[in-house]
């Protein structure tokens, strides 16, 4: 199982590699006298519905096009600093961001909504868990949690585990490791799981509603998330970017990270 997951990220991460650098060679050789003005966001999983809101107003406000990478955290962290290509950088977790800011990858950053992780079950929750994450290390569960290294929430799961004392026990009773929310959710929707842990604004969207509940975790575990999205220094269009940054950061942008339930977290 582990080796198949090893696997699956690296192609994961050679798929957003490849597509970002086959993306920035088309757009400089793509013929036209004014070439139009591109930019590629790199954006956690979680993330993506209000920052393809944000790209559609800022695409049409400064007449450029938008391309978004999304992906596990990890992955896409990876992929910046492997190609050093990109204008903007939105992980699930602000470790990363911390990570870029390290590195000397990041210009600017903004503070632009809020996440948390919750233990996630079918709609109904037909195995009544409760939300004692010890549940999670119950062999009589099928449970599945996402993969630390490869993104946010599998990192915060893992620390979220460990202020518990049972992330080993837990890991070993996992059926399998996914790389990010999504397959998280799918997993449930599927009822190829019992419990996950995933980020709660996931359970919120209108097209998980229907198949997934989410459970509150203790608050000793489970703080609330910052999220911090970046202009990175490798941004062939800062001025744009920034523009970008401040308009998510903005009230407009506030009120779409709520509509997402990516600010007030239950």
């Amino acid at each position: 199982m582990r080796a198949i997951i090893w696997i699956t990220m690296g192609l994961a991460v050679f798929a957003i590699m490849m597509s970002t650098a086959f993306w920035y060679a088309f757009a400089d050789v793509n013929g036209e006298e004014e070439p139009r003005k591109e930019l590629l966001v790199y954006c956690g999983i979680t993330m993506f519905k209000p920052i393809a809101e944000i790209a559609r107003v800022i695409e049409k406000q400064e007449d450029c096009q938008i391309i978004i990478a999304r992906g596990g955290s990890g992955n896409l962290l990876h992929a910046i600093s492997v190609n050093q290509l990109g204008d903007l950088y939105l992980p699930g977790s602000h470790s990363y961001m911390k990570t870029c800011v390290q590195k000397g990858l990041v210009l600017e950053t903004a503070v632009v909504g809020y996440n948390k992780a919750a233990i996630m079950v079918q709609k109904g929750n037909p195995k009544g868990i409760t939300n004692d994450l010890a549940n999670l290390a119950n062999p009589e569960y099928y449970v599945v949690i996402g993969d630390p290294d490869s993104g946010s929430i599998g990192r915060e799961t893992k620390r979220i585990l460990q202020r518990r004392g049972i992330y080993e026990a837990v890991a070993h009773n996992a059926r399998a490791l996914t790389t990010d929310s999504k397959d998280l959710t799918k997993v449930l929707a599927d009822k190829e799981a019992d419990v996950v842990v995933n980020w709660y604004a996931t359970s919120v969207w209108p097209e998980n509603s229907p198949n997934v509940d989410a459970i509150a975790i203790d608050e000793q575990y489970a703080g609330k998330k910052t999220l911090v999205l970046g202009v990175l220094t490798c941004s062939r269009h800062p001025e744009i970017a920034k523009k970008f940054l401040d308009y998510a950061s903005s009230p407009k942008g506030v009120e779409l990270f709520k509509r997402y339930g990516l600010y007030e977290v239950e």
